[in-house]
């Protein structure tokens, strides 16, 4: 494919994808009764929104990339992934449309049931996206066994949910219309085989993420130059996104085997609202790939991103450490205030901010220099090396024991191949 028809193509995608996610927002909103996740819950419009915006996220990255490099497979799973989301988006609010409020529309209960399972695709475009990043070649000939495997729990996991008897997984108001009902051999029912189908599914799914996550931080180890920065960019914001998807397909997990197998439906995440909470946490992350994916394989603006890392580490360990003292702070003082005068008093709460004013600047030096000697350790030395020779410069007289020390702090601080003055 010329570059010209792939850019016209990967364009075509993301128009696509524009049209499907502005229909299917329009749908959401003239839908009165919404079922989403669970029954009588409606997402707030700023969550669709959100989520629209980031649906469109990915094949406007996706388009950006394929166009400038059509041969590189990477901006093509962006479109894919985009087009894959807005298809299940659309065909959701679709089915929800079509069965709660105008009958008149065909096909609701399929368009239900196909949105139930198309959408354990991505999953598996993320583990490629992974793996094949950023050249678009895997690291070795050995991690195609990762990749058939995230095919497998894909196809696995969308067998077990198209064909399982009883309600579907995202419209829980619409029975499957597919459900096989039935006994397999001796005694192993319909029930018992797509529900193990499910859970075996979604455990390769999670294992091939997982797997390709370790593919990248071993890809990193062997990096040099441009592409090391490539794979820190994308690491960046693909480690907090690996690690929310690893968190819901193991809530998934446990909640389809307790409910498959009658053991009680039990989740990983407690309640509801952390599942919502974590799940906004989980979208901002999501939103991020695309945008550092973008900034990395094109070399956008590539500047020192160990300086965003660090900053990151430093004042994220920096709010935990003040948050985790002002609420035991507070907790504290409330105790001493109840034994002395009987009851609480607001003061607990004024001395534990006036502790975290005074304690905020020495915290966070001490935090940045653990931070510099654990991780940025050259770095951090040779700042050490060029504040001791600026002390060293104020008293020395000798030019030649100048000269050598210059010298010194050049080869040491630079690492220069050859140095001379």
């Amino acid at each position: 494919m010329s570059t010209r028809a792939a850019a016209w193509f990967a364009w075509s995608v993301c128009a696509v994808c524009a049209a499907l996610i502005a229909f299917a927002l329009l749908l959401d909103f003239i839908t009165e009764n919404y079922f989403p996740f669970l029954p009588g819950e409606r997402p707030a419009p700023g969550f669709a929104v959100l989520t629209g915006v980031l649906s469109l996220a990915f094949p406007t990255v996706g388009a950006l990339i394929a166009s400038r490099l059509p041969t590189n497979p990477i901006g093509w799973f962006f479109c894919g992934i985009g087009l894959l989301h807005n298809v299940q988006r659309f065909t959701i609010a679709y089915a929800d449309y079509t069965l709660l409020e105008n009958s008149v529309l065909p096909w609701g209960e399929y368009v239900a049931w196909f949105s139930t399972w198309v959408g354990f695709a991505n999953p598996t475009l993320s583990a490629f996206l992974i793996l094949l990043f950023p050249d678009g070649r895997l690291p070795s000939p050995r991690w195609r066994t990762v990749a058939w495997v995230a095919i497998c729990g894909a196809a696995l996991t969308a067998l077990g949910v198209a064909f399982m008897p009883g309600t579907l997984f995202i419209h829980v108001y619409v029975e499957n219309p597919f459900g096989v009902v039935g006994v397999i051999g001796s005694g192993l029912t319909t029930y018992d085989f797509f529900g193990a189908s499910k859970s075996l599914g979604l455990t390769l799914l999670l294992l091939s993420n997982l797997a390709a996550l370790l593919s990248l931080i071993l890809r990193l180890h062997h990096a040099r130059g441009n592409e090391r920065q490539q794979i820190k960019w994308f690491m960046f914001a693909v480690v907090p996104f690996a690690v929310g998807l690893s968190i819901i397909i193991l809530d998934l997990i446990v909640a389809n085997f307790t409910t498959d197998f009658r053991l009680g439906t039990v989740h990983l995440l407690p309640s509801w609202e952390v599942f919502r909470a974590f799940l906004y946490v989980f979208v901002f992350a999501l939103l991020l790939v695309p945008i550092f994916t973008y900034i990395a394989i094109l070399k956008y603006r590539l500047y020192d991103i160990d300086m965003v890392i660090n900053r990151t580490l430093v004042y994220g360990l920096l709010t935990v450490t003040l948050v985790a003292l002002h609420v035991g702070g507070i907790v504290l003082l409330q105790r001493v205030f109840v034994l002395l005068t009987g009851q609480q008093s607001t003061l607990a709460v004024v001395a534990s901010t006036l502790l975290i004013a005074a304690l905020f600047t020495p915290l966070r030096r001490r935090i940045q220099g653990f931070i510099d000697r654990r991780f940025y350790r050259r770095k951090y030395d040779a700042r050490k090396t060029l504040e001791a020779f600026s002390t060293k410069l104020k008293n020395e007289t000798d030019l030649e024991a100048l000269n050598n020390d210059l010298l010194g702090v050049v080869r040491e601080t630079m690492q220069p191949a050859h140095v001379s003055l």
